[in-house]
This record gives C-alpha cells, structure tokens and sequence, in this order.
C-alpha cells in the first residue's frame, strides 16, 4: 500500500471546539437548554473576569455576568456568527456592565462605599503584586479602566474597543493613554516612590 493511501484511510480528526461551539450554538438556537449550557460553562469565567475589571466589585460583576447570559439567551437569534461567540458574548457583557452603571449611579457609590470598607482578600502565594495593580486598575476613572481592561487586558482593538463602548477609536487610544498614565502613577506612589 502507497504512503499516500494510508493518508487517505485515516480517520477523520474529531471536531475542533470553534465548530463544536458551532454546533451548540446552532442547537441553543432551537431552545436546546443543554447546549447553552455548555456554552456558558465554556464562557462564564472569563465573561466574570471582564465584568469583574469592568466593575471593581464582585457583586456587581456576578450580577453583569448573569444579565450577560440572559441576554445572550433572549437575543441568541442575533448572534449572526460574523465575530465568535466569545467576542459576541463579550460584546453583550460590557453593554450589561454600561447599561448597569448608567442605570443606577446611587447603587454604585453605596457599593463602592461598602467594597472600600471591606478589606481585601489575600490569594495564596501572592506578593501583593498583583494586588496592586488589580487594585490600581479599580482606582481609574470608569472610561479609562474600561478602554484598559477591553484593550490591554482583553487584546481588543481600539476599533473594537471603541463600538463596543460608543466611542471613537481615537478617544479609545486617548483613555487608554491616560489609563497608563494614571496607573504609574498609583503604582509609584503604592511603592513608595515620590
């Protein structure tokens, strides 16, 4: 038998996760509960970490993360397929996160009230670091942590960064700026450094 036979006889390679995600989709689509199921179990995580660094406030990010989903289940039918499912599902998280903000600007001082009471965690292994710099990005002023969690943390575009928040590329390149500015400066003075 010929090499090239043997290529021909393999058997095909299982799905990859972009077309399995596909096929859940297609099925959540036709109010298959299970397989939008499997899509939020493969999304909540880093739909919470987007909310969570939107926001500054567990509370408030488990409560975005929830409206998140709802909404990606009501206005599954929307989902066009243009982008993935995650940068749509991300899409839908941050326009939760603004809708919440712009909805109750009460709600979130007495919040942030409570949140600046309460102290901190410590994670295990940490040298505080990390604790910093969360907490620096939690000190920016809303549209600069915004563009800096969407674009730096998150690897958006400025174009993307920017529909998905309402606002020019331009302005996303100029609150992205100011968010580095901003941050080393927190982070130096939090060292020490005068």
């Amino acid at each position: 038998m010929a090499a090239g036979n043997v290529c021909e006889e393999t058997p095909a390679v299982t799905a990859e996760p972009a077309t399995e995600e596909a096929r859940w989709v297609e099925k959540a689509r036709r109010s298959d509960t299970g397989a939008f199921e499997k899509l939020y179990r493969r999304h909540v995580d880093k739909v919470y970490g987007l909310c969570l660094r939107m926001t500054g406030n567990t509370s408030e990010a488990e409560d975005c993360t929830q409206e998140a989903f709802i909404q990606a289940w009501s206005k599954l039918d929307k989902f066009r397929g243009d982008s993935s499912f995650a940068t749509w599902i991300h899409r839908v998280a941050v326009n939760a996160v603004l809708g919440r903000m712009r909805k109750s600007r009460r709600e979130q001082d007495r919040i942030r009230a409570v949140g600046e009471i309460a102290p901190p965690r410590e994670s295990i292994g940490d040298s505080g670091n990390l604790q910093d710099m969360e907490a620096a990005i939690n000190e920016l002023p809303s549209g600069a942590r915004h563009v800096f969690v969407l674009h730096a943390v998150y690897g958006y575009s400025h174009d993307e960064t920017g529909n998905m928040l309402g606002i020019a590329a331009g302005t996303s390149k100029a609150q992205l700026h100011r968010a580095k500015r901003l941050l080393a400066q927190q982070l130096k003075t939090a060292s020490g450094e005068v």
